[in-house]
């Protein structure tokens, strides 16, 4: 089994829709898309991912199914930052803690010592899970026991927290360090193969992270939403 972990197109965060460069993101990440021969699309309910969405599912003929929760986490927003969410939290703060947080102890870092977030973050668990059970890999421990192996290709539209969230999961990193490490683009994609090296296990492997090469084969430029330094 093959994901496409794709954020949004540029958006238009005041109207929730795409900003024109955001339309011709989708397009040019729908004819990509269509290249893999697409089994399912999943999509977030936010209107800046269906939209996105829209574009590949007009071109590979496959119905969306909207998923709650690949909506943008919330209640991640940090106040005590200005209400930025807390994967936007400066990496010089993440990454000023030694040793460097693991699994058991992100969330002692500074402002995420809030219980909310560990209660968020395995209810986020759960929901991925639950959609690689639906595939046919039931999670156990890190890797996932091969109930129903298969070569489904699918497409997951959401946002940048999510994206990041999920590659953390599938992968067994800890969140500061996916936060503090990679930034989606706009419409970039993320692809993780459940590698199957026996007939028992399959083991998330990320192939590309946040990869915009669909922008460059179309001469699109990179639009900066969500990098809050200096991005040229």
């Amino acid at each position: 089994m093959r994901l496409y972990i794709i954020r949004h197109a540029d958006p238009d965060y005041e109207n929730e829709t795409l900003t024109p460069a955001g339309h011709q993101e989708a397009g040019a990440l729908a004819r990509r898309l269509a290249q893999h021969g697409l089994d399912y699309i999943y999509t977030s309910p936010l209107a800046r991912a269906r939209l996105t969405a829209d574009y590949t599912v007009n071109l590979v003929k496959r119905p969306p199914v909207s998923e709650a929760w690949l909506i943008e986490i919330p209640g991640w927003e940090i106040e005590a930052l200005g209400g930025i969410p807390a994967w936007d939290i400066p990496g010089e703060v993440l990454r000023a803690a030694e040793p460097f947080a693991t699994h058991d102890t992100w969330h002692a870092l500074p402002f995420l010592g809030d219980e909310r977030f560990t209660s968020y973050w395995r209810d986020f668990k759960e929901q991925s899970d639950a959609l690689m059970r639906r595939h046919g890999y039931e999670r156990d421990g890190g890797r996932y026991r091969q109930v129903r192996a298969n070569r489904d290709q699918i497409a997951i539209f959401c946002h940048n927290g999510t994206a990041l969230a999920l590659l953390a999961h599938l992968l067994e990193i800890p969140l500061p360090a996916v936060w503090s490490g990679f930034w989606h683009a706009p419409s970039a994609v993320t692809t993780v193969l459940f590698e199957e090296r026996s007939d028992t296990w399959a083991v998330p492997r990320c192939l590309s992270a946040c990869d915009v090469s669909h922008l460059y084969a179309e001469r699109l430029p990179v639009q900066p939403r969500g990098i809050r330094g200096n991005y040229r």
